[in-house]
């Protein structure tokens, strides 16, 4: 554990955090309603792949009209250089929703940027304090750049406009990777009264494990929702310096999921503070490599709901 707050302490401007206990590294079963309460967050997720065309008014069909109140203010990309985004706000929870489109596998430029995995430090002028010891993927923190000024700006004018207590940052696949940054983005970067709370489906592993243990000492309301045998979630590899934030969830099949808090230990990947590598209904367990993965789990369904860019009905 001791590395894990070394590693927090890279922020030059906060103290470390208190040690993690051990007993509340406990693998728990989800209850029916919090299975319920993920769906708008898998719709807002499912929205991102839509045209902002038919996204901004909010048309974009089942996912946009299973969230009716939800409020867009901001929409771009272009499916390419830059993926889709929207930002708006949600009265239901007084939040900013702030959602990217993820890995279209027709979409070869996304791809590439997925298969990008050397690793850099964060840009000091987007993540003030950060020590150059915490790292992430190369390909995200490019694309995350891209349209973080622009998102940030939006989310600001929002949180003005309506008094939101909260921002939300959601995504699948590459998009959830780039929610996964943003929560730390906008922890930096917004008031200390904001809450910051992150949902996230089929995500990548993001960065080292400073950047884990970083990520775990600023955001504690985080939920990253993996679906059965989907393969995504087990790369970039450990062997390769990469570590998962917490907040794993693991839907083992239709109705039954887990919550999989991890836990800290020295192996033979080096520290990983949260890749629960242990437990047999936790993901690196279930998927224990990419030959007894299944891909097509990475589209769901997530308790019902598909998401991806011919789920945009």
């Amino acid at each position: 554990m001791l590395a894990c707050i070394l590693q927090v302490a890279a922020v030059s401007h906060r103290a470390p955090p208190a040690i993690r206990r051990a007993d509340v590294s406990v693998v728990t079963q989800m209850s029916s309603k919090q299975l319920a309460d993920l769906a708008p967050y898998t719709q807002f997720a499912r929205a991102a792949y839509c045209s902002p065309t038919i996204v901004t008014g909010w048309q974009c069909g089942q996912a946009c009209d299973a969230v009716p109140d939800f409020e867009v203010s901001l929409t771009g990309g272009d499916d390419d250089s830059i993926q889709y985004y929207y930002v708006g706000y949600w009265p239901t929870e007084n939040t900013v929703i702030v959602a990217h489109e993820g890995t279209d596998p027709t979409q070869l430029l996304s791809d590439l940027t997925d298969a990008d995995v050397l690793m850099e430090p964060l840009d000091p002028t987007l993540f003030p304090g950060v020590d150059s010891s915490v790292e992430v993927h190369s390909g995200f923190a490019n694309e995350h750049a891209l349209t973080a000024s622009i998102i940030l700006n939006e989310v600001k004018s929002l949180i003005s406009q309506y008094n939101a207590s909260s921002v939300t940052l959601v995504g699948h696949s590459l998009g959830a990777a780039l929610a996964e940054l943003d929560c730390v983005f906008m922890a930096l970067n917004l008031p200390s009264s904001i809450a910051i709370k992150g949902v996230t489906y089929g995500t990548p592993r993001v960065g080292n494990p400073a950047w884990a243990a970083l990520f775990d000492y600023l955001i504690s309301d985080f939920q990253r929702i993996n679906n059965e045998k989907d393969i995504i979630p087990i790369v970039p590899g450990r062997f390769m310096g990469f570590s998962h934030v917490q907040g794993e969830v693991h839907i083992v099949s239709d109705g039954y999921a887990v919550q999989c808090p991890g836990e800290y230990k020295i192996g033979l990947f080096g520290h990983d503070c949260d890749d629960d590598a242990t437990d047999a209904l936790c993901t690196i367990q279930s998927v224990p490599n990419i030959l007894v993965g299944n891909i097509l789990n990475h589209l769901g369904p997530y308790e019902g709901i598909y998401i991806g860019t011919i789920f945009c009905t």
